[in-house]
């Protein structure tokens, strides 16, 4: 068997059944898929027997301990050498794995991450969010679009790795805090090829509203900062860009009382970051709509990461 699939789920089961549902129109088969429901109320075990006939099904109920311990929990069941994991609310393209494939033996591989996307019947505030989350003018370009694949950090929502490289360094060290960040950051530093292979994206069916949205935008932002404690060169230049984004809007609330000249500045310099974004989205979406939301996430996404990152460095100075 080449591929064990990791899927931790909870409380979704439909979104299991899209997910299967994909991986069952895959053109490379030779993979199993083990779905770790992680305590959820509402569970998907149902779904899963009905897909028994069509995939390598392995299904494991487990009490609730977060996503990351979930994953650890799929690997200990693997069968195959090299584990791939996927969230709950994704979409697989049907040539995923025969590219996946590829490029591990053409690249040799270790480990690797892929970006995410939006299908073209997601609704446009999916369309919207996926935009804030992949976008040159926010925090997109470090989630899958680097000029050195390499540099790439990948995220549990689309990442693997070899049965190597878990026996060498371990599993996830966190249930829910950047757990896919410092995984990557340590599998790394033991000298594992890790990279982004943009061709192997997954749709992101995100079901968040706009304010669970800035929620996840604001732990992201936190969770940069727990990372740094484990791995000190976590935080550079690029993280630091939304707290700027934050600084930036607080000082507009002063400098029209302070420096009028100084304001239209900021106003012009903000007009221009906006047209970026919502002619960026337009281009992208073909939708008015989609770019109107697109600039309203986007803005929330970074304010949102910005307050996050800078509270907790502001705790951690505090307590030394």
């Amino acid at each position: 068997m080449e591929f064990s699939v990791i899927v931790p789920v909870y409380n979704r089961p439909m979104e299991i059944r899209d997910l299967l549902q994909s991986l069952r129109q895959q053109l490379f088969r030779d993979f199993e898929v083990i779905i770790v429901e992680d305590g959820s109320d509402a569970t998907c075990e149902s779904i899963v027997d009905s897909y028994r006939d069509s995939l390598s099904l392995q299904y494991l109920y487990i009490p609730n301990q977060g996503q990351g311990f979930a994953r650890n929990e799929g690997m200990k069941l693997a069968k195959a050498g090299y584990f791939v994991f996927f969230d709950s609310d994704c979409i697989i393209p049907a040539n995923y794995f025969q590219d996946l494939k590829q490029a591990i033996a053409s690249r040799n591989l270790d480990a690797h991450g892929g970006p995410d996307a939006a299908a073209w019947d997601f609704s446009p505030m999916q369309k919207a969010m996926d935009f804030a989350m992949t976008s040159f003018w926010t925090t997109g370009g470090i989630r899958g679009k680097l000029r050195n694949p390499a540099k790439y950090q990948a995220r549990g929502y689309n990442m693997g790795f070899s049965r190597k490289v878990w026996e060498s360094v371990g599993g996830f060290a966190d249930p829910n805090r950047a757990e896919d960040i410092e995984l990557s950051m340590r599998i790394k530093k033991a000298g594992f090829r890790l990279e982004l292979v943009e061709e192997i994206f997954v749709y992101h069916k995100r079901k968040n509203t706009l304010s669970s949205f800035a929620k996840q935008g604001f732990s992201f932002g936190r969770n940069r900062v727990h990372v740094s404690r484990f791995h000190p060169g976590a935080i550079n230049a690029v993280h630091l860009l939304p707290l700027l984004f934050v600084l930036f809007l607080a000082s507009m609330l002063v400098t029209p009382f302070v420096d009028p000249l100084l304001f239209l500045i900021q106003f012009l310099l903000l007009l221009a970051w906006s047209a970026a974004v919502i002619t960026s989205a337009l281009e992208r979406h073909k939708s008015p709509m989609v770019a109107g939301l697109a600039w309203v996430c986007s803005t929330v996404q970074l304010s949102a990461y910005g307050l996050g990152l800078g509270l907790e460095l502001l705790k951690k100075r505090m307590k030394g």
